[in-house]
């Protein structure tokens, strides 16, 4: 797995709930339902291997069936899959209205109790990609993974994952341990970003990227210089559930390919826009429909 790219974060069971029409609080409301794998961090490294690039995840899963499962549909995806295995796997209930915005009531489980990485399973890796959502429980895990990507010169890139996560850690404390971990890229949407004062880092280490939305996508680079990169247009957003983590994934896949950070953004952009427009995209989507060409 020399020069791959390594995802460190959460494997979960996703719970996602399309529902038709506008709730109806006390009684029963028509819905179509699927259960998958899901988490930021695999879902990373699931798309990026869809798009040929050699990925590793690492993360924690319950010792029970639903683990199983999980560690095997990833695996099958074309991950290598270095997972710990104890306690109860974690699970996500993600409710998806009619404009494909998503809610999600996170049960993070074993995921939160990743500890104790060999230093081997991160080693030698061109990137390291974290999920902010790891900040919680596994702190010294994101804290080895920043050192050994730094003594290894490998790109670091974290995802700032949750305005309620920036909440729960505090702001100020939240920005300061970004900051500490030393990123080569942050990728934040615009709520993020402003809750956490997250363009603030944009330095001589840090990239700082922050989506919003239909809106261009702005990129601050170290001395007050800043890009804005135009997301093409979509017809119809379906569904949101996955493409923050497609855009992660498209971004890394291009900087690995020598790209530069604005054609990776647009890159992000391109897989991005597959998940958007389909729903569910995000849970069935293969080589194939990425356009990757496996040997």
């Amino acid at each position: 797995m020399s020069g791959a790219l390594v995802c460190i974060g959460d494997l979960v069971e996703d719970v996602v709930v399309w529902s038709d029409g506008v709730p109806r609080a006390g009684t029963d409301n028509p819905a179509r339902i699927r259960r998958t794998r899901g988490g930021s961090a695999s879902n990373v490294a699931a798309f990026a291997s869809s798009l040929g690039t050699p990925v590793r995840f690492i993360g924690r899963v319950g010792d029970d069936p639903i683990g199983d499962a999980l560690v095997r549909e990833l695996a099958m995806a074309g991950v290598d899959a270095r997972v710990q295995r104890q306690g109860r796997t974690g699970t996500i209930v993600l409710i998806v209205d009619g404009t494909g915005e998503r809610t999600m009531y996170p049960d993070r489980a074993a995921a939160a109790q990743l500890a104790d990485v060999a230093d081997s399973w991160i080693s030698g890796a061109a990137a390291v990609h974290l999920s902010a959502y790891s900040l919680e429980g596994s702190r010294p895990v994101l804290h080895q993974a920043s050192g050994i990507a730094r003594a290894e010169g490998a790109i670091l890139t974290i995802d700032a994952s949750s305005v309620a996560l920036i909440d729960t850690v505090g702001p100020a404390t939240f920005r300061d341990l970004i900051s500490t971990l030393q990123p080569t890229y942050l990728f934040a949407n615009s709520a993020e970003a402003d809750r956490g004062s997250l363009r603030e880092l944009a330095g001589p280490c840090t990239t700082v990227v922050v989506k919003n939305g239909v809106d261009p996508t702005e990129v601050h680079f170290a001395g007050d210089r800043s890009a804005t990169v135009r997301v093409p247009p979509v017809d119809e957003v379906r569904d949101t559930t996955g493409a923050g983590d497609a855009f992660a994934a498209g971004f890394l896949s291009a900087v690995l390919d020598n790209a530069e950070v604005v054609e990776a953004v647009e890159a992000g952009h391109d897989l991005a826009r597959k998940v958007l427009t389909e729903p569910g995209a995000a849970l069935t989507m293969t080589a194939d429909e990425t356009g990757a060409v496996r040997d």
